[in-house]
Order: structure tokens, then C-alpha cells, then sequence
């Protein structure tokens, strides 16, 4: 079988009080809803070369929710997944931060990115137990903590 390794980046993104259409009082946590998947997601995707995670992280969470003003709060490392895909064994190395929306600013996502995923915004409490994939359960999970020990948030 063959084998294929490759980096990956994207953000755990919290907002508060910064969407009109939330309540103020709660924070929220950005998921991207993939229906034709059956998958609820954080924003992430490969490392180009010659980018730094934190840069791809940033950006690919831009191309795939739309929300570009954001401030990265906490590097919350990495961990590596492997998976069985289409014949292939993939082992992908993750690396998250810990972001937070700065504006309800939403420039126009790629076509293929409006396509598949739906963004929604899940209150902080339930966000974790929305999301399809464990690793991906795991670093919102650190997010949360990372938040709780940041002074003045």
C-alpha cells in the first residue's frame, strides 16, 4: 500500500461578542458542516511549502470560513493522525492555534471551499462533541483550556 505524509495547519477560532446574530454573553467556536460528508470540521489544510504552519493555518482558515481578522492566541502543537483512504496509508501531521475572530468581516470563500463546507458557529459547551474526528475533538479541547489560562479573555 502505498504510503503518502504530508503537514497540515488550521484554527480553532472562538468569538465573542463580535457576531450580531449571537447571544454576547457566550463564546463560540467556528465549525465548518461538510454535509456531502457527514462531517463537522475545523478549518485546516496542507502546508505550502515554504509557509510556516502558523501562516497556512491562518490562511486556510481564511479560504475556508471567510473570516480573514483574526489574531492567533496560542500555538496548540501538534499530533499525528494516520488513515486508510482510496488504497492509500496517509499520516498527516496536525498543528493547531488557538485563534480569535477579530471582525464579523466575511471576505467571498473559493468556489470548491463555498461548496463543501457551511460555516456555523456552536456555542463553546457543545462545540467539542460536534466534530467528526477525534484528533480534531482533542485540539478543540486543548483550545478550551489554552482560553481559560489567557488573561483578560
Amino acid at each position: 500500500m502505498k504510503r503518502v505524509r504530508y503537514a497540515a495547519a488550521g484554527g480553532v477560532v472562538v468569538q465573542r461578542d463580535v457576531l450580531q446574530d449571537l447571544p454576547a454573553a457566550e463564546t463560540h467556536l467556528l465549525l465548518l458542516d461538510r454535509p456531502r460528508r457527514a462531517e463537522v470540521r475545523l478549518p485546516k489544510g496542507h502546508i505550502d511549502p515554504g509557509e510556516s504552519a502558523e501562516e497556512a493555518a491562518l490562511r486556510e482558515t481564511c479560504e475556508e470560513s471567510g473570516y480573514c481578522d483574526l489574531d492567533v492566541l496560542a500555538d496548540l502543537g501538534r499530533r499525528t493522525v494516520e488513515f486508510e483512504y482510496k488504497g492509500r496509508h496517509y499520516e498527516r501531521d496536525d498543528h493547531y492555534f488557538l485563534m480569535r475572530l477579530l471582525s464579523a468581516r466575511q471576505i467571498a470563500r473559493p468556489a470548491s471551499d463555498a461548496r463543501q463546507f457551511r460555516v456555523v458557529w456552536a456555542p463553546l459547551s457543545e462545540a467539542c462533541g460536534r466534530l467528526t474526528f477525534e484528533i480534531e475533538q482533542l485540539f478543540a479541547q486543548d483550545a478550551v483550556v489554552a482560553l481559560r489560562n489567557l488573561p483578560g479573555l
